[in-house]
């Protein structure tokens, strides 16, 4: 039994008995005898007000007599309590408190902030003069209390929502069990980088807080930090790639890849497979088509096949990195103003937990550009496979061999582009030039150049053939 307990049970056996003098005595013994916060603990325990077991613990502290006794109040003597004398104010103030519900909807309160004052004004203005401790006191004894908003709506939700998780954590125990890397990647909120406030306390001397800007006003010049994490769910590591430009497709596979060149492929030497989870949202969307692209480009590179689920939509927060990765670093830079780039790698870097959290953490200065676009011809490249269940969420990139690559390099050359027709047009030019020296038959030099064989004869064609035509016009 708590201390608190304890002094509520005895109150309760002695309050019966005792003069109010005397019971503020006991209590201001009591609240002595416990020390540091005995007043606050003996308030909450027998209810009485903290003004009134201060000034027993006073007296007690000054001393008692046998002189200092008093007659006592007679029963139902002092002051009736406000309620009593004003039945309508707990009507009043709970119309006040919810006026939509229990009072007028066009309430003056209604748009205004519920303060104890507030109401307190409010309550004499309409004839019930009260103050705004005895408002506090009456809201607790209606069961109120101070509450923030609950985060718990997620807008709408999926039919096969439950679905998806089951199949990812289906997915991530098989993948965990034949020490397949199972990571969850997503990008944190972008920073400002300066004296910029940020949210949080830290221990300090007092008046020695430390010094930010007062505005923190959004300003597209200044400089911005983008984390973009990847979280090893098995090994309970985590890189973070800081980036400096924007946060896109190719910054997010750019980070990826550099997580399996500097930690990934040392910790599974012989993984052959990667198991990615993300949201359907930003920089690694479900709807991406750059995306893609990147994965399957870094696939064709390290020669792994990359498996995908996405998170349904408005689900975000249920991906591991979010309160496995990114909540610890928040709490790790609270109160710190983020004044430079290697201050948030440094602060990333020496996150750490009880259960052995590790991150690792770069800078990476190089551009990103938005608004780049996948050609067709590059998508219909793709060596992807979408699975039975919700392929828009789940899918696999897989590594492509010598001649998918070939027809890819052969495809890039006869795409139609606007823009790079000239480009295009003395690149096949060159070609033709080179075979006609190399003294190769086409189909030799075009399975040496790995080059589509029906293409270049195509081009070769209307090469030779433009040049036989302006020979015959010069003639």
């Amino acid at each position: 039994m708590d201390i608190r307990a304890r002094i509520r049970r005895k109150f309760e056996l002695l309050s019966p008995a005792i003069t109010e003098r005397t019971r503020r005595l006991w209590a201001g013994a009591e609240a002595d005898a416990i020390g540091h916060g005995g007043v606050s603990a003996v308030a909450a325990a027998t209810g009485m007000a903290i003004s009134t077991v201060r000034k027993g613990r006073d007296e007690v502290r000054a001393g008692v007599s046998k002189d200092d006794v008093v007659r006592d109040r007679r029963p139902g003597a002092g002051r009736k309590r406000l309620e009593k004398k004003d039945p309508a104010i707990p009507e009043v103030l709970e119309s006040l408190v919810d006026p939509a519900m229990r009072g007028d909807p066009e309430s003056p309160l209604r748009w205004t902030s519920k303060s104890t004052r507030t109401l307190a004004r409010e309550l004499t203005r309409r004839g019930h003069p009260l103050g705004a401790n005895k408002v506090a006191q009456l809201l607790h004894l209606s069961g109120y209390s101070l509450q923030g908003t609950s985060r718990v709506k997620e807008g709408q939700s999926h039919p096969d929502r439950n679905a998806q998780f089951e199949y990812i954590n289906a997915r991530s125990k098989e993948f965990i069990s034949r020490n397949v890397p199972v990571i969850s990647v997503d990008t944190k909120k972008k920073e400002a980088v300066g004296e910029f406030a940020n949210a949080g306390r830290d221990w300090q001397r007092k008046g020695k807080a430390v010094e930010v800007v007062t505005y923190d006003f959004f300003d597209a010049s200044a400089p911005k930090a983008i984390p973009y994490g990847v979280y090893d769910i098995a090994q309970n590591n985590g890189y973070v790639n800081v980036g400096t430009d924007h946060d896109t497709p190719v910054f997010a596979a750019h980070s990826i890849g550099r997580w399996w060149t500097l930690m990934g492929c040392l910790r599974y030497p012989d993984a052959k497979e990667l198991f990615i989870t993300a949201d359907s949202g930003g920089s690694n969307s479900r709807k991406s088509h750059v995306w893609k692209a990147e994965l399957q480009e870094l696939a064709d590179r390290h020669r792994l096949t990359i498996h995908v689920s996405h998170f349904p939509p408005g689900t975000s927060k249920w991906n591991k990195i979010e309160h496995r990765l990114f909540s610890f670093i928040s709490l790790n830079w609270r109160g710190r103003p983020l004044t430079t780039y290697q201050t948030i790698v440094s602060l990333i870097a020496a996150t750490t937990t009880q259960k052995g959290l590790k991150i690792s953490a770069e800078l990476d200065k190089a551009k990103y550009p938005i608004g780049v676009k996948v050609k067709k011809h590059v998508l219909r490249c793709l060596h992807l496979k979408r699975d039975s269940f919700h392929g828009e969420w789940n899918y696999t990139l897989r590594p492509r061999t010598e001649k998918q690559l070939a027809f890819e390099a052969s495809a890039m050359l006869t795409a139609r582009d606007p823009v790079s027709h000239a480009e295009r047009k003395a690149k096949w030019m060159q070609l033709v030039v080179e075979q006609r020296e190399s003294g190769l038959s086409n189909r030799e030099f075009c399975r040496r150049r790995k080059i589509n064989f029906d293409s270049f004869i195509h081009a070769r064609r209307r090469i030779v053939g433009r040049i036989r035509a302006r020979s015959k016009d010069d003639r």
